[in-house]
């Protein structure tokens, strides 16, 4: 995935004032094996979502990267949590699809033996960002620009949303993560209604 796709492998940095990119060459990854599986059953689960949390919390480097993290957290014999975290600037909602989309082709060709059934990259993110700077210029940019302020006219500066208990002074920006185990029949209908 990471050979595949150019803004997993890219820092940016600023040069005189601007930011720019590098994309850096294709070459090897390592996948760090964290083994919690020597631990009791009953406390697996909860180191692997201590580690997942500690890696959250660490900090990306942009100029350094990578700005890709991935480790593999073994539970049991058979049982893994592939952990992926990633900087937002190198990956969107939509782009999460995409990765584990690749990801599970790839993962089901290696475990059938066979190579990933996916065809070259005609496009990498760099090339559609250099299409849209040079489309989204002058008339365009100014029909664009026209349009969503006049959607956007009347729109409150800040969207307040009610919420269940009163917000902090000083906003923090900390998420929080939420576990719950659904009864068979709810995932099994979820899955089915996915599908």
């Amino acid at each position: 995935l990471v050979a595949r796709h150019e803004s997993l492998r890219t820092t940016f940095h600023e040069h005189q004032g601007q930011a720019t990119q590098h994309i850096h060459a294709p070459g090897a990854w390592t996948l760090p094996l964290i083994d919690v599986s020597g631990l009791p059953e009953a406390q697996r689960e909860a180191e692997a979502q201590r580690r997942v949390v500690e890696d959250a919390r660490q900090p990306f480097h942009l100029e350094r990267g990578p700005l890709l993290r991935t480790a593999l957290v073994r539970l049991g014999e058979e049982e893994h949590l592939l952990l992926v975290t990633m900087h937002h600037i190198v990956s969107d909602g939509w782009s999460m699809g995409v990765l584990v989309r690749e990801l599970v082709s790839f993962y089901a060709a290696f475990t059938q033996g066979a190579a990933p059934a996916l065809s070259p990259l005609p496009l990498q993110y760099a090339d559609f960002a250099a299409w849209q700077r040079q489309w989204l210029q002058g008339e365009t940019l100014e029909a664009q620009l026209g349009y969503w302020k006049q959607q956007l006219a009347g729109a409150p500066a800040a969207l307040e949303l009610l919420t269940d208990h009163p917000r902090p002074s000083v906003q923090s920006h900390a998420g929080a993560a939420l576990s719950l185990q659904l009864p068979p029949e709810a995932s099994q209908a979820l899955k089915a209604l996915a599908r």
